[in-house]
């Protein structure tokens, strides 16, 4: 007899308790427990026994090249670390209208032109509908689709067709019939991706699953699909602008928080192959409270420009406000300027953004972020040419930043003639002395005083 009992689960984060409450007690959602009835089948776990008898040594063990597949673009390959893994789940997650369904449908469709099996299952869409967006993006007559959205079903035709490639759209509209939870629950969602992982291992078929997004901006049910799938890629960006971006959270065959950056166009969405070019080739020249400055993504330097705006405040409480930064460190920065610079900014309306739609949460951010702030306060244009690399400590101090030579060799190579940087890094980078002008601090005030 399969034993059933009644438990409640939280949609946000798919905390799971005995009880109701009105509020989550791990994510602090208010009204998201739901009841669903859970199943507990002793003999599910064995399906997945390797049928291994004794432990191996590591020399006794094959170490076989992986076989990948080649995505069809050369910045979702470096972020998957080379391609699709054979047998693996990928989760690719994002919000409604972002473009998983269309750059699945690229990624399928460049796959199947090698001669590959690609089933394309939707469970949202009609034949119909699929067919009219592959004709817009050109993908050939060698695609496989199939509309259903039983895991059962799928299963079969898995085992059927023997495919290398399967895209599953989406992971929320499966159900599994020895589930009684509804449709999309967290339960459901467990159990369908714990099915599709057992198809991906014992039939080496690469599946990518995609999931939409709560409230919050995370994927329905994340801590439990997070762990079950060997990859979670992150679809981000904004739907009004073209550009977008594929950020790598979980990878158990490549690095991890590499970014892809891409830009949607009636065709499909095509590669940038150079994003520092796109995030600075439309910067206004002499404006106070422009700076540039290199991140690195992964293994990817860009340039990236930060864009501060100080008025003078009209109510009792100032505004703090942040687009592509994160506002506690917002404040952090600002406090710096207040301590150490002697700025009067508690008087004043701070608003601080980032172009082009990325998003920046490294430390070397905070000495150009910090600039930018204080060149729109004091009305003076920061030089153009010239870049800021460094972090911020709480007692003013410019902090070292790691790859500092790729950092640099990202500035030069975008034009800039010089190079605000550490103290503390100049001796890994003295070689760069004479192809660019280096400008060494320590302190908070020293960069304002040289630069400002």
């Amino acid at each position: 007899m399969v034993k059933r009992r009644t438990s409640w689960h939280c949609s946000e984060c798919g905390h799971k308790q005995a009880r109701w409450s009105g509020q989550c007690p791990t994510c602090g959602v208010w009204n998201s427990l739901s009841e669903e009835v859970s199943q507990e089948e002793g003999l599910r776990g064995l399906v997945l026994s390797s049928g291994q008898k004794a432990p191996l040594a590591l020399s006794e063990i094959p170490s076989d090249q992986v076989s990948r597949y080649h995505t069809g673009f050369q910045e979702l390959d470096r972020v998957l670390g080379g391609g699709v893994v054979a047998g693996s789940l990928i989760l690719l997650g994002g919000d409604p209208g972002i473009g998983k369904s269309t750059i699945s449908l690229q990624m399928a469709a460049h796959v199947a032109a090698f001669q590959q099996t690609v089933i394309y299952i939707s469970g949202e869409e009609s034949l119909e509908q699929i067919a009219l967006r592959a004709r817009r993006v050109g993908v050939q007559d060698s695609l496989l689709f199939f509309n259903d959205t039983d895991v059962e079903k799928i299963s079969k035709v898995i085992e059927e067709f023997r495919p290398q490639l399967v895209i599953v759209d989406s992971i929320q509209i499966l159900f599994h019939r020895e589930i009684p939870s509804s449709l999309g629950s967290i339960t459901q969602v467990r159990e369908c991706t714990s099915a599709l992982m057992r198809i991906a291992k014992s039939s080496q078929t690469a599946i990518v699953i995609i999931g939409h997004v709560t409230k919050s901006g995370e994927i329905a049910g994340p801590k439990v699909l997070e762990h079950l799938v060997d990859t979670v890629l992150y679809f981000e960006g904004e739907q009004q602008q073209n550009l977008r971006f594929i950020r790598s959270i979980k990878n158990r065959f490549g690095p991890t928080d590499e970014l892809a950056v891409f830009q949607m166009s009636s065709q499909g969405l095509q590669e940038v192959v150079n994003p520092s070019l796109l995030f600075i080739e439309d910067r206004v020249q002499g404006t106070p409270g422009t700076v540039v400055m290199p991140m690195i993504e992964g293994s990817r330097p860009m340039m990236v420009e930060a864009q501060a705006l100080v008025t003078d405040t009209f109510f009792q409480t100032p505004s703090r406000r942040c687009t592509g930064f994160d506002s506690n460190r917002l404040a952090l920065l600002l406090a710096v300027c207040e301590k150490r610079a002697r700025l009067r900014l508690h008087q004043s309306d701070v608003f601080v953004s980032v172009t082009g739609g990325i998003r920046v949460s490294e430390p070397a951010a905070d000495l150009g972020f910090l600039l930018s702030v204080v060149s729109s306060f004091m009305n003076k244009v920061f030089d153009a040419d010239t870049t800021v690399i460094g972090e911020v400590g709480l007692g003013g101090e410019v902090r070292a930043v790691s790859r500092i030579e790729t950092r640099i060799k990202e500035a030069m190579q975008m034009g800039f003639t010089t190079c605000l940087i550490p103290q503390k890094n100049m001796k890994a980078v003295s070689s760069y002395k004479e192809k660019v002008r280096l400008v060494p601090v320590r302190w908070v005030d020293e960069a304002i005083d040289l630069l400002l």
